[in-house]
């Protein structure tokens, strides 16, 4: 373990074997894409937990989850969220996961600090554990925090990434995922899991995902059996992990040795929307895609409206943009005009979408 206060140089695809504060306050500031941390959850367990047929249910019992009062865990909890904020780049993000145990607590701390929480999600377990005593409703979910650095930090999020994962639906806060079973799930030899509270691939797949790029550092400060670093090595992204249990480490080398990182850009990377050039709806008509006096629907042919020369379009009781128009016709604030209005081509109705990307595909080709 490392005992001096000198700055460290950042091992990327490295394990450190050491107290996370101790590793955190040595790491250099701004040097830090993303930081997925899935701390102690101070569960304060008391009597052993048993099932109807008295057989000792396997819970967190280990000294890590144990402090000696809320206040000895806030400490806690704030001096590795600090140090977190430090390291964390200008436009970096923080993932936080708990339970109803600390979660609470968690949030408190992280807008003390200044982080800017940007969404909770609830992660709905499809296997959760019964309550065996029946006294409470079944603890059937966890809940993640993901917050940038300052209100201020142009954070990644890979929107389009996350609607195509969701079979091209918005992907919402309510996420409903396994628990880690099976073959992923790492056992000692005799059979006991190495590990009480190992998180799934899936869940760390959508966190590293929605919110990262190729190439960037995820840091884990309370690594475990090494989860991060297997699907940020499987997307393309650097990891470092922290981990003070010898025996966590070795289980997560075995599991990153036998992973293959995955370095083909095109496979890895969604072209976002948002970042493709401006099209304004005039270049469609100025190219002849679509002619003034055409017809537009809506994908039920419950609306029409006419293209004008000017590249605005006109209702009987309307005149504007295609989003303009569409919002007033369904009486809502806004429209995405591009996916509302479509075109005959051919005999089929086809997305005015579909000619913008043909004239982005046109520029793209261009400046090649």
């Amino acid at each position: 373990m490392l005992t001096n206060n000198k700055m460290i140089s950042l091992r990327r695809n490295h394990i450190y074997n050491s107290d996370s504060i101790e590793i955190l306050e040595k790491i250099p500031s701004n040097s830090i894409d993303v930081i997925f941390a899935d701390p102690p959850y101070n569960l304060q367990l008391g009597d052993s937990l048993r099932r109807p047929d008295e057989t000792k249910v396997n819970g967190v019992s280990e000294e890590w989850d144990k402090f000696k009062s809320f206040k000895d865990y806030d400490e806690f909890t704030t001096r590795w969220l600090k140090e977190s904020k430090r390291i964390l780049k200008p436009d970096g993000c923080l993932w936080v996961i708990g339970s109803y145990h600390n979660v609470f607590r968690l949030g408190y701390i992280i807008q003390n600090l200044n982080f800017w929480i940007l969404n909770d999600i609830m992660w709905r377990k499809t296997n959760p554990m019964p309550n065996f005593r029946g006294t409470r409703f079944t603890n059937a979910h966890e809940t993640l925090i993901w917050c940038s650095k300052s209100k201020d930090s142009k954070y990644t999020f890979n929107y389009d990434a996350m609607k195509n994962l969701n079979e091209g639906l918005q992907m919402r806060s309510d996420w409903t995922l396994p628990l880690c079973i099976g073959k992923e799930r790492l056992k000692d030899k005799d059979g006991v899991k190495l590990h009480p509270t190992q998180k799934p691939e899936s869940l760390l797949y959508r966190i590293i995902l929605s919110s990262s790029k190729p190439g960037d550092i995820i840091l884990d400060p309370f690594f475990g059996t090494g989860t991060t670093g297997v699907v940020a090595k499987r997307l393309g992204r650097d990891y470092i992990g922290i981990e003070k249990d010898i025996n966590y480490c070795k289980g997560a080398k075995k599991r990153l040795n036998k992973t293959i990182k995955n370095e083909d850009l095109a496979i890895l990377s969604t072209k976002e929307k948002r970042a493709e050039p401006r099209i304004p709806f005039g270049t469609i008509v100025e190219r002849g895609l679509l002619m003034p006096g055409e017809k537009l629907t809506d994908s039920s042919g419950r609306f029409t409206a006419k293209v004008k020369a000017d590249g605005t379009i006109i209702t009987k009781d309307f005149h504007g943009s295609i989003h303009q128009v569409g919002a007033a016709l369904q009486g809502v604030s806004a429209c995405n005009g591009w996916t509302f209005w479509h075109t005959n081509s051919k005999g089929a109705k086809i997305s005015i979408d579909v000619l913008r990307q043909k004239v982005r595909t046109e520029i793209g080709e261009k400046l090649q």
